[in-house]
């Protein structure tokens, strides 16, 4: 009998490892997929544009330096803070990553409902601290077509997430996702209170 469970325990030991290490490296190309396109791929692309404007046809939105610095770094830091915020947050209460790449899960899922920290004021927190990156790097290359590009990748992030996000998050969490979504913000947080105070 002895003989017989040393090696029984030793497979089952080595599947738990094997799965502990495909959560890791799961978790791990989920944050390297998130960044290489959201931080560093749509940024470059979003400075090749404002160089293309410059050597066309460019109108400055906001003129003055000075101005143009403090609305970028605000934007910015907002951005960031909301990005990183919801990130430890998604990893830390749902157990799960951001990267969801046309219904393909290229990080874990999160196991359960996230409700607090910024998403008690924003059901899509990540999505906000994005646009208001992108939004700074507009404003910070002067750049009317960045702008206007940020705008639409907006406008196409609402209807993304209304047409297949939500519709599986309705399928995942049933009624308790959409009390959720009745009581909080799409995308942009809005002072009024934040989910978790609501439901209290």
């Amino acid at each position: 009998m002895n003989s017989s469970f040393g090696p029984r325990a030793g497979k089952t030991d080595e599947g738990v490892e094997s799965m502990k290490m495909s959560y890791i490296v799961r978790h791990a190309a989920g944050y390297v997929a998130g960044a290489g396109v959201f931080l560093m791929g749509i940024p470059y692309g979003l400075w090749r544009l404002s160089r293309v404007e410059y050597s066309l046809f460019h109108v400055s939105i906001v003129p003055f330096l000075q101005v143009r610095v403090g609305v970028s770094v605000f934007l910015g830091l907002t951005g960031i803070v909301f990005m990183a915020w919801s990130n430890i947050v998604l990893f830390v209460q749902g157990k799960g990553g951001p990267a969801d790449i046309a219904g393909i899960a290229v990080s874990p899922r999160t196991k359960r409902l996230v409700v607090r920290g910024p998403y008690a004021y924003s059901r899509n927190p990540m999505v906000f601290g994005a646009f208001c990156i992108y939004l700074s790097i507009g404003a910070f290359l002067d750049s009317l077509w960045c702008v206007v590009i940020v705008m639409l990748f907006f406008f196409v992030m609402r209807c993304y997430i209304t047409a297949v996000e939500e519709k599986r998050l309705v399928k995942d969490f049933g009624s308790e996702y959409e009390d959720y979504r009745n009581k909080t913000p799409m995308i942009v947080p809005l002072p009024t209170g934040s989910f978790h105070e609501k439901k209290t």
